[in-house]
């Protein structure tokens, strides 16, 4: 059995003004099949890193999701808005005396508090779901959402530069921010200036890392989708920078897509593996699964890629 269709990971640099399922939309097209996914969305308003997976590349995306990312923004003090960036317009101003009493020290020290573990309440205007509705839906609605806290980690927050602009009433923060999946940095420049009594939003922010991917490996969509596609990165390099990797020989990656379990004990790059990891299965140089090590040491599939095996 051959499949022709493209197969593999794309890592583009998302335009500003497109939503992720825009740029899936795009892709589509560009690349001539249906089935295209995106790993984790990035707001209209931000660009960058947006992890796309083509045929079997949808398989692996629920294991680039989770993973953590880095992000260029800028916070701007002084006023906030209801979606807690610039995609809607200031309805909470800060008194401009209160604004200028801020110090840099105090913005610094603002930020440092956000640092490490935190519950962060994700901004109302997403696209958490709430009794099976999105929550951005319900405030459109009129509905007043109050999400719940989520625990999210900050590894960095580290201010680039601040400019003050106090005639027109705002401070500008430039950051960059390390972080777990699943946090909103809209929310951190929201709780920023809520933590220094004057009210903060997002005005630009740019994805520049999701996991092992960067901007360096990023593509452009071009505006001719019918211009030439690039290649894709092949599943077994993609699954080998985000996971652990075992080598099997044929009649091995035939009993893992027959449901079969593979003796152990299992090693990569020369370490033990524990029970409970999760491996990528190379055989011939191509991924042949996603497979669990069980208590036992043996190694089972869970997600299979290789087709024409079983």
């Amino acid at each position: 059995m051959n499949d022709s269709s493209p197969q593999g990971i794309l890592v583009c640099d998302k335009p500003q003004g497109l939503s992720s399922h825009a740029v899936v939309s795009r892709i589509r097209r560009w690349f001539g099949t249906r089935k295209v996914g995106h790993a984790g969305t990035l707001d209209p308003m931000a660009t960058g890193v947006l992890v796309l997976g083509l045929g079997r590349g949808t398989k692996l995306l629920g294991h680039i999701t989770g993973v953590s990312k880095t992000y260029d923004a800028t916070i701007r003090l002084g006023a906030g808005t209801p979606t807690d960036d610039a995609d809607s317009e200031p309805d909470l101003i800060t008194d401009p005396a209160v604004l200028a009493a801020v110090a840099d020290a105090d913005i610094e020290t603002g930020v440092a508090a956000l640092r490490g573990p935190i519950d962060q309440v994700p901004s109302a205007v997403s696209a958490i779901k709430v009794d099976g509705k999105r929550s951005y839906a319900r405030v459109r609605a009129g509905e007043d959402v109050v999400l719940e806290p989520r625990r999210v980690e900050i590894d960095r927050f580290d201010i680039l530069e601040t400019r003050r602009d106090l005639g027109a009433g705002h401070i500008d923060v430039d950051v960059v921010v390390d972080c777990s999946s699943g946090t909103y940095i809209r929310a951190l420049a929201r709780d920023l200036g809520a933590d220094l009594g004057v009210h903060g939003h997002l005005t630009a922010l740019r994805r520049t890392r999701v996991g092992p991917f960067d901007l360096g490996a990023a593509v452009t969509i071009p505006e001719d989708l019918d211009s030439p596609t690039p290649p894709l990165l092949p599943l077994a390099e993609a699954a080998a920078a985000l996971l652990p990797t075992v080598s099997v020989d044929a009649a091995g990656a035939k009993a893992l897509m027959q449901g079969k379990s593979l003796a152990g004990p299992w090693a990569s790059g020369g370490e033990a593996l524990a029970s409970g990891a999760e491996v990528a299965v190379i055989g011939d140089g191509e991924l042949v699964s996603v497979a669990e090590i069980r208590g036992d040491s043996s190694l089972k599939s869970r997600t299979a890629f290789a087709i024409g095996l079983a």
